[in-house]
């Protein structure tokens, strides 16, 4: 394809405006690396200044504009959304990678989050409690942050981008946005939205950039109250200690290490389904990717013979093409980093099963793609099994029991998703019971949240907030308690309601 020159701009305050620096970067087709799908302002510390000063500058007429009113623009984003969801996905899939049906998938979840918040305007509810004193009213209200710092990944470009804006402005903040550096173009499109829909200028600000330059400078503006932040979990703690050094709201949703239990009992096609849509659907780049297989030894030849034998027809090329189930890796610098976990792996010990390489074949040696990779004999204290990949590499880990199998899926420092396949409702409850992740699936992928329930996890995988669903909204808000005396007299909580004891 030829050369794009078109020029994707800073939002700031209302205006399309270029980074003070006048630098640009590229946003290239991971599919076709000779695909510029554009140019994009390349910003900085000053940039993040005069979008955090926009945004508060608009705060006090975005927070007493009342929530319901707040909500039907997000309703007309819905809209708008659904009216331009395959133009989207079609964006989507050419810069970011991911097989054109994911791609609908991801804005589908962008419009379902606007529904979401279409009328989360009228839900946004304190509670009425009784006062311990005579003639007073006690009740809490919900009041925004103030200027939140929202910092999106590239891997689900609408979708994550949308679990962030949506309850945040619906809550009554302005935000200062920043994509990621391989999405850009497609987060200026779902911004250009909210301004048709009517949102009032400076209440979304967008700041294109790298993390170091962009990202902690949003991080470390004394005029941004919160932070949300998806990414790695090493990124997390330097985000987390800036915000601790100044007592700021802070929402982390970092790495994972997920896995599937495959007992004795499984419906093995069901099982392998959901480990080939689990491993290699986004080609193995979600959070919630599985990305270790714990199989009960009586099942594991067969099991391993169906999901190897599958895996190998997998197709992979580009996303736009319907029939692709696999397609690339988000750039070139992921292939090199998928592949050293793979050469890791083979030095360790590990049973290479099939993959394990670039896929370069034909029209693949365009883009960054990488064959569907299966290990085997990994030990649950592996490298590989131990460490997040962020691509198509799948290690299977050995058990005898379902305790044993419980005690490998726990051996990690992330607690994202989890999955067991059984028919035996005794073990699936245990699981419930036992297993440390924030989402469980039974006989189903470790992948497949869905918008309106609560996603995160434990351990490593985050700070223990929840995005999606009620939980959301809880992040972007303060709870205030107020009390009404209307007894005409000072009353003395919990001195006048008491008497003095003899």
């Amino acid at each position: 394809m030829p050369k794009v020159t078109t020029r994707t701009l800073n939002l700031i305050g209302g205006k399309w405006v270029e980074a003070k620096s006048g630098k640009w970067f590229e946003s290239r087709n991971p599919a076709d690396d000779g695909d510029v799908v554009g140019e994009v302002a390349k910003s900085g510390p000053d940039d993040v200044d005069a979008a955090v000063k926009a945004a508060r500058k608009a705060f006090d007429g975005w927070r007493l504009t009342p929530a319901p009113k707040r909500s039907e623009i997000m309703g007309r984003v819905a809209q708008i959304l659904r009216e331009r969801k395959e133009e989207l996905s079609q964006l989507l899939t050419r810069e970011m990678g991911k097989v054109i049906e994911e791609a609908r998938g991801d804005v589908q979840e962008s419009i379902d989050t606007a529904a979401y918040a279409a009328g989360a305007g009228t839900r946004l509810m304190g509670e009425t409690v009784p006062s311990e004193l005579p003639d007073k009213f006690a009740m809490t209200v919900r009041a925004p942050m103030g200027v939140c710092g929202l910092i999106a990944p590239w891997n689900f470009p609408t979708a994550i981008p949308s679990w962030k804006l949506f309850p945040s402005l619906v809550c009554g903040n302005t935000v200062v946005f920043k994509p990621a550096s391989d999405t850009p173009i497609v987060a200026t499109a779902l911004v250009r939205i909210f301004e048709e829909a009517g949102l009032p200028a400076g209440c979304i600000n967008l700041v294109h950039g790298g993390g170091g330059d962009v990202g902690m400078a949003i991080v470390k503006h004394p005029g941004v109250a919160l932070i949300s932040f998806t990414g790695s979990s090493g990124v997390g703690r330097e985000i987390a200690s800036e915000c601790g050094r100044a007592l700021k709201r802070c929402s982390l949703e970092l790495g994972g290490k997920n896995g599937s239990i495959v007992m004795d009992d499984a419906d093995l096609e069901l099982a392998v389904d959901g480990s080939l849509w689990g491993a290699f659907g986004t080609t193995g780049q979600r959070c919630t990717a599985t990305s270790r297989i714990v199989v009960h030894e009586k099942v594991k030849a067969e099991y391993l013979s169906r999901l190897v034998d599958r895996a190998k027809k997998l197709k992979l090329g580009p996303g736009n093409d319907e029939s692709v189930k696999v397609g690339p890796l988000v750039n070139a610098g992921r292939v090199k980093e998928v592949q050293s976990w793979v050469d890791r792996g083979v030095k360790e010990g590990a049973k290479l099963l099939c993959g394990g390489k670039a896929a370069t074949n034909g029209a693949l040696k365009k883009g960054w793609f990488y064959e569907p990779t299966i290990f085997d004999n990994v030990k649950a204290g592996d490298t590989l099994a131990q460490e997040e990949i962020f691509g198509p590499v799948l290690s299977v880990i050995t058990v005898k029991s379902f305790d044993e199998a419980i005690a490998a899926l726990n051996n990690s420092k992330y607690g994202l998703s989890a999955s067991i396949y059984t028919q035996d409702v005794n073990r699936a409850f245990r699981a419930a019971r036992d297993v440390e992740t924030g989402i469980l699936y039974i006989n189903s992928s470790t992948i497949g949240a869905e918008n309106h329930l609560p996603f995160g996890g434990m351990k490593e995988t985050g700070n223990g907030h929840r995005e999606g669903g009620w939980t959301a909204y809880d992040i972007y808000s303060e709870i205030r308690t107020v009390y009404v005396d209307f007894s005409g007299k000072l009353q003395r909580a919990q001195i006048d309601n008491r008497k003095a004891e003899s």
